[in-house]
């Protein structure tokens, strides 16, 4: 297939575009920064851009729409303009190209109105109830690509669960540097049971979504690697792959909720060079189970796990030659 991906400059969607590119299709990659994806023809640009966009569009059997605005903080208007818009106009643009196929790579937290998620399935994406600007707009962008699904556009949605592997610096870097630090707490001891996702799982989730798009368009599906552990335990074996001690400090999380809730009023005023400390989306994720039943995923997208998060943190200690 001819196939664009977005927001190839990250992790995640370098990897789906460069799985693509090694089996053979004919890859286009959509970004603001050069996606090193070899192989690939790179378009450079927003996708709040309609010409870019359209431009890229052009030709294409398929779209992958991983391009987003990703933070804890920063003002409502941007992760509007470019989760929602962009997705609007990718929409258009893929539909008036032709394309036939569009996975919009989602999140679990478009779901998440801060209480536990044991066992539970997809849900309705709810942007009211989400938490946080970029879950509530991700929630609205999901639910506009999946209406748009129609006879010759196939649409889904795939939502991986904290996406984590060597060479990420959203989470795993994060990590290492605040324990590093002394700056990373266990929020009500670390005993919260979540799901994550190795990063060649949730690759070879969305290339399937791709492939069975035809066959299970219009819904979303939960990715993660089915092995819900403790957050401690998670956070504890990310530290020992970055050789830095894991947090040894308690936090309650109702403490921590309502620190999030203060920093972010600062934050919203004079933000800082980095992301913030704690925000309230955060200290639910970190003191809040949430784990699935990928049942539907397996049945609909014929995918499962192939690697475990024990071999993906072998790998990660690999990557920081601690092991």
């Amino acid at each position: 297939m001819k196939v664009l991906v977005t927001g190839a400059s990250g992790m995640l969607g370098r990897e789906v575009a460069a799985a693509l590119s090694a089996r053979g299709d004919e890859v286009t990659t959509l970004q603001r920064r050069p996606s090193g994806v070899s192989g690939a023809r790179d378009v450079r640009g927003s996708v709040e851009d309609a010409a870019v966009v359209a431009a890229a569009t052009a030709g294409q059997d398929a779209v992958v729409h991983l391009a987003a605005k990703v933070s804890f903080a920063g003002a409502p208007a941007e992760f509007e303009r470019t989760n929602v818009g962009g997705t609007r106009i990718l929409l258009d643009a893929a539909r008036a190209a032709g394309a036939r196929r569009f996975v919009f790579v989602s999140s679990p937290s478009v779901a998440h109105t801060g209480t536990s998620i044991v066992g539970e399935g997809a849900g309705r994406a709810q942007p009211d109830l989400a938490r946080g600007s970029y879950a509530r707009t991700k929630a609205a962008a999901e639910l506009l690509a999946l209406a748009a699904d129609a006879p010759g556009f196939a649409v889904l949605a795939v939502r991986p669960h904290i996406v984590w592997g060597p060479g990420d610096t959203q989470l795993v870097q994060r990590v290492v540097d605040r324990a590093r630090a002394g700056r990373l707490p266990r929020l009500d001891a670390g005993a919260a049971l979540i799901d994550t996702t190795y990063v060649d799982n949730a690759v070879s989730a969305i290339v399937a979504a791709l492939d069975r798009a035809e066959h299970a368009h219009g819904e979303a599906f939960v990715v993660t690697n089915g092995e819900p552990r403790p957050v401690y335990e998670l956070l504890a074996a990310m530290c020992a792959a970055g050789g830095v001690p894991a947090p040894r400090w308690s936090v309650p999380g109702r403490l921590a909720r309502a620190a999030g809730a203060a920093i972010e009023a600062v934050w919203a005023v004079r933000p800082g060079e980095d992301e913030p400390p704690m925000t309230r989306f955060l200290a639910e994720q970190l003191s809040t189970a949430h784990w699935f039943d990928l049942r539907r995923t397996r049945e609909m997208l014929r995918w499962r796990p192939v690697v475990s998060l024990d071999e993906g943190f072998a790998r990660l200690a690999r990557h920081y030659g601690t092991s």
